[in-house]
Order: C-alpha cells, then structure tokens, then sequence
C-alpha cells in the first residue's frame, strides 16, 4: 500500500477535529468556572465518573478541601457540583480519546510501513506535543488547589496556546501529505509577511488566555473607548507595580493590550490582503487570502459583542471557535504560499 495514503490524512485530520472540540469543550469548562472540580488525577481509572450516591458524595468531599469550595463555592450543593464536575470530566476524558487517536493508528500505520520516514518523525513530535499538553493540563489545576480559588493565567495561557500549536502542527502535517508537490518558487517576501501575522495571531491568542484567566472581560464594557470614554483608562497602568506588571497581571492593562492587538492583527491582514492582490495567484491561493480577511472580520466583531454584553458563554465560546479558524485559516495560507 502507498505510504503517507488517504487514510493517513483522515487520521491527522481527524486528529485536527478532536483537538477542535477540546478547546470549544476547555473554553466552557473555563467559563463555567468547572476547571477544579477535579481535584485528584488518575490517567486510566479517571476516565470513569462517579456512578452511584456514595461516590458523589466522595468526589463532592474531596472537592470541599481546596480553596475553591472554601472561598467562592461554600453554598454548593452536590447537585451544584454535578454540574460543574460534568464539564471538567468530559474536557479531561476527550484529552484522553485524543492520545488514544493518535497513538493506536499511529502504531498501525508504523507496523503496516504506511508512513515514510519524514511523516513518523513529524507524528513523533505530536504526540510528544500532545502529552506535554495533557502534563501542562494538571500542572495548571494544582495552581488553584493551594491558597487561590483559580488557576494561574500564565499556566492557563500555556496549556492553551500549547493546543493551538498541535493542531496548527497537525495540520500542517496534513496539509504536506495533501499537496506533496513541491512549488518551484517561493515569493520569499510575502511568505514571511503571513509569517509575521502568525507571530502576532500566537501572540494575540496568549493574551486571550490572559483576559480569560484574569477574568478581565468583566471590566471596561464599552467599545471602542474603555470606561468613561478613555481610550486608555487610567487603571491600565495604576493597578500594579511596577510598571510592566500592569500588561501582564493587571486586569485592565491585559485587556488594554489584547485590545490593541486586535486592531494589529486585523490591519495586519487587511495589509496581507492588498498585497496579495499585486502578485499572480492560483485559485486556491486567492480563496486562502479571502477567508483570512473574511475570518478576521468576523472574529473582531466577535470580540467587540463578547465586552459589550459582558462575555455570555456562548459569546465566549464563539469568540475561542473564531480565534481557531483564523489560526487554520492562517496556518492554510502560510502553507499555500510555503511549499
């Protein structure tokens, strides 16, 4: 059989999805603030949840020794604790279905000699991508299971920023085994201009975890000027000292900064876009730079609604699906004008 086949492709491809639905599945997990339900980590017999009362009841008083029950959720009930556990079980047991997706048809595909030797080593690498993501997974919880009722926004921003790489990783991997012919010529220049964009996409996405782990989308809900019409409120930089602290732990001065990046990736792609124009493209090339543009618009507009009505779940949520499609978008056309 051909290596790097059809089937290949499905299996990153479908690797691509699940990823997909566990970062829709992590942002509600986040939002449902249901993230330290799960107080304990058992890699095979965490997969299975509490079946009967008297394991509730277990789970339910082992959630009420860390500060979160302590400080925020003393009024829970168990049925409260239903709820929020469903979410973090289902994020955590969907992270193990993606190792298991991965690993077994990647052992088929190695005993079967379906992959060349270029195609292992980039699977290699995913699956050390993926575990290390399953590990940043843990390491972000036990940040809220000592003195504070939530996680650290630094580790929440890595556990996330981490996925979005191994599904940009994954298909990129794709996308090689769907376009194995290699383009005679590089236009160099506006490569590395899509390049640049995705350097200040990743970072736009890190301070998305930011505002999200800071819960700073609940202050300055008002666009495009932040609160009593400033364009920057005097608590971006009054909240901590010193300075520079104010853009990575402050509240306002996170949010004043995933701002302005908003309207950077946005003219960046609108710059890619005419620039676009003045080059010779193929059909696929043109309909890559016009979904950027087309994504980027919807997604901007997305984050505008998210601060005006004070991020509604299913906003939020919307918001975190529109940042993944810019990415593959983005990651569709880097490749596209790569190789």
């Amino acid at each position: 059989m051909k290596k790097d086949n059809k089937t290949v492709i499905y299996w990153l491809l479908t690797g691509c999805l699940l990823i997909f639905l566990m970062v829709i599945i992590g942002g509600i997990t986040r939002l449902t603030h249901s993230g330290l339900s799960i107080s304990n980590y058992k890699l095979f017999t965490g997969i299975i949840p509490p079946m009967n009362e008297l394991e509730w009841q277990i789970a339910f008083d082992l959630y009420k020794q860390y500060p979160e029950y302590q400080k925020l959720n003393y009024h829970f009930t168990l049925e409260d604790f239903k709820d929020i556990y469903f979410w973090e079980w289902l994020h955590r047991a969907l992270g193990r279905l993606i190792g298991i997706v991965f690993f077994i048809p990647f052992l088929y595909f190695l005993l079967k000699k379906q992959l060349t030797r270029s195609t292992i080593k980039k699977a290699v690498l995913l699956m050390g991508l993926g575990a290390f993501q399953g590990f940043l997974g843990w390491y972000m919880v036990k940040s809220g299971l000592v003195d504070r009722p939530d996680v650290s926004h630094y580790r929440l921003a890595a556990h996330l920023i981490t996925a979005f790489i191994t599904f940009a990783y994954t298909f990129w991997v794709a996308l090689d085994l769907i376009y194995p012919n290699k383009k005679t010529s590089v236009n160099i220049g506006f490569r590395n201009s899509i390049r640049w964009g995705l350097a200040v996409l990743l970072l736009q996405i890190i301070y998305g975890a930011f505002v999200a782990g800071l819960d700073a989308g609940f202050i300055h809900n008002h666009w495009p000027m932040m609160s009593e019409g400033k364009f920057m409120h005097e608590t971006v930089y009054i909240e901590q000292e010193p300075l520079y602290m104010n853009f990575i732990e402050g509240r306002s001065g996170v949010q004043f900064i995933h701002r302005i990046l908003a309207f950077v990736v946005l003219f960046y792609i609108v710059f890619i876009w005419i620039k676009a124009k003045s080059l010779p493209l193929n059909t696929i090339q043109k309909r890559a730079v016009h979904m950027l543009l087309l994504i980027v618009g919807i997604q901007f507009l997305l984050g505008v609604f998210t601060i005006l009505y004070h991020v509604p779940i299913w906003l939020g949520i919307a918001h975190q699906v529109g940042a993944f499609f810019l990415l593959s978008v983005m990651i569709f056309t880097l490749h596209r004008f790569s190789k």
